[in-house]
């Protein structure tokens, strides 16, 4: 299996990149790498170290420290970068790329693409940009809605009613991003996020109903086109052989990817409001990683009028 790639010409678009080596075709151009590069210290003599995958950033600091150069010593410094094999070597600030960059780049195949933003900027877009596109991604059964700017997960069975209740939350003024299969990848070390196949997106099928379109119905407001997951909600029928948590003292989570991601078990049963106990739990959550804790809270006081009774006596 194939590592995943974008395509340099994919990056040139995104951020309006000039290609100075126009007889390079830049849709054969992979990046399997999302990390960039400035080269500084390779181009000082210092080669160790040195990660040929990645994209290469001139920005003002390697331009000025090569223009301090004669034209022969800066053609053999900047010649050993390109026979490295790296992919392609951005310049920033929309600076004029030394003929010897030029030359040194179209005799081994390389491009040499000038961008107008700052090296800071180029460098943060196209981590950032990178990272998303090459991200470790499957394919989980759910509903994922924004709930007052937690991402909340819902899974269950087919049938419990992970659909209706996302309808609800839209209509209480929270925003849908995917019903049924949601595409969900990890982008950092901490940070997952979920969104809808681009076929199904703003889509919800209601049984009995059919398919609706929740950004025509509802408006632009009550859909998103990702968010980060915080939160899974699992509904399921209510048993009454389980003891299901009342307090919230013992917190259970789920792996994705490697990160835990915070897990409650929701059991249904008739005149249970999902929509309002999944704001709740939003809520909750939010007030967590803050430092508060509800249940915390309520053993503490619990404890000090134990103890006060305890003195009474």
């Amino acid at each position: 299996m194939e590592r995943k790639y974008v395509t340099l010409e994919e990056i040139a678009q995104r951020m309006k990149m000039e290609n100075r080596t126009p007889q390079i075709d830049l849709s054969t151009i992979k990046i399997y790498h999302r990390g960039v590069n400035r080269p500084q210290m390779f181009l000082t003599g210092y080669e160790g170290h040195f990660d040929t995958e990645r994209l290469q950033l001139f920005g003002e600091l390697e331009v000025f420290y090569l223009r301090q150069m004669d034209s022969k010593d800066r053609a053999v410094r900047i010649k050993r970068l390109v026979e490295t094999g790296i992919p392609a070597v951005i310049v920033c600030r929309g600076q004029e790329p030394f003929p010897e960059l030029i030359d040194a780049a179209s005799e081994r195949g390389m491009p040499v693409l000038v961008a107008k933003q700052d090296t800071a900027g180029v460098l943060v877009e196209i981590i950032e940009w990178i990272s998303e596109r090459l991200a470790p991604t499957e394919i989980r059964h759910g509903v994922l809605v924004d709930v007052y700017g937690e991402g909340i997960l819902i899974t269950g069975v087919s049938g419990i009613g992970k659909s209706e209740t996302a309808i609800e939350l839209v209509k209480r003024g929270h925003r849908l991003v995917a019903d049924d299969l949601v595409e969900i990848s990890r982008i950092s070390d901490k940070l997952i996020v979920g969104q809808a196949p681009e076929m199904t997106r703003h889509f919800v099928e209601l049984r009995g109903i059919g398919v609706v379109d929740v950004k025509s119905l509802y408006g632009v407001e009550s859909v998103m086109d990702s968010t980060t997951v915080d939160m899974i909600i699992s509904l399921e029928e209510w048993d009454n052989s389980k003891t299901y948590d009342r307090l919230g003292l013992e917190e259970e989570s789920e792996e994705i990817f490697g990160v835990k991601v915070v897990k409650h078990t929701v059991p249904i049963r008739p005149g249970r409001n999902l929509a309002i106990i999944i704001e709740t739990a939003a809520v909750n959550n939010r007030q967590k990683k803050m430092g508060y804790n509800a249940a915390n809270e309520l053993i503490a006081r619990a404890t000090v009028l134990a103890k006060a009774q305890n003195t009474e006596d």
